[in-house]
């Protein structure tokens, strides 16, 4: 069962997902139980970052009324492997710093094919990765890693304490995409600023989460929209969105 606090953090990112939908290329439909899964081996995982393989459900296309919905005017056909279809499952397939992690061990790597396939040799279509106490926003060893992806891949970014060894690293430019945006913070890092921080939920790990961020992106750089949906397909808001 989803936690109530991630649903409406999950409504509040749809609603701006469709507000900007005109700013992406393809849309990617993701589950909300599978997401919370995301989150939580995120913070169990730390202090490492972790890679996450994903896949599409070939029999489970994204229901039509959403995807019009949620189509924007430089929407692109035939973008990335697996588009249209939901995601049915994801797997941690490696941990460790932001340079290693994106490179699979060899228990998930393919010997005949890993050649052709470079670091990121193995069965998924999608990949995501996590940003530790750190904005959702690719560097330049996620833009490399994204290259030898066929579907999309995505960066999940959590600001969360008890900070452990992790402060906060806000010091990146770039556009992001919070859970929530009513919950970013633009306070400046300091003992008294983190006190004062918005908590969006308590994870099963003990830590207080403050801010979620998430985005996808296609490996010729261009933005791909996230919608995190329920059991029956639709995304969490759908409702106020119609």
């Amino acid at each position: 069962m989803v936690e109530a606090w991630l649903i409406e953090a999950m409504r509040s990112y749809n609603a701006e997902s469709y507000s900007m939908r005109d700013a992406y290329a393809a849309q990617l439909h993701l589950p909300g139980p599978i997401f919370q899964d995301l989150v939580i081996w995120a913070l169990q995982s730390l202090p490492d970052e972790i890679l996450i393989g994903l896949d599409a459900d070939s029999e489970r296309k994204h229901i039509q009324e959403v995807e019009a919905a949620f189509e924007g005017q430089e929407h692109v056909s035939n973008l990335f492997g697996g588009q249209g279809y939901v995601i049915k499952e994801a797997h941690v397939v490696n941990r460790g710093d932001s340079y290693s992690v994106h490179h699979l061990p060899e228990e998930w790597t393919d010997d005949l094919f890993s050649g052709q396939r470079g670091s990121r040799a193995g069965r998924f279509i999608h990949w995501l990765h996590t940003h530790p106490n750190a904005p959702a926003i690719p560097s330049r060893a996620d833009t490399d890693a994204a290259q030898d992806t066929t579907g999309v891949d995505m960066i999940l970014g959590l600001r969360f304490s008890p900070e452990g060894p992790l402060p906060w690293f806000d010091d990146v430019d770039g556009t992001r995409r919070s859970l929530g945006t009513e919950h970013a913070t633009k306070s400046k890092r300091s003992w008294f600023s983190r006190k004062e921080l918005p908590v969006l939920g308590v994870a099963p790990t003990g830590h207080s989460i403050h801010d979620i961020q998430l985005i996808a992106f296609h490996k010729s750089g261009l933005g791909v929209n996230v919608l995190l949906i329920d059991e029956s397909g639709y995304p969490y808001g759908w409702d106020d969105l119609a």
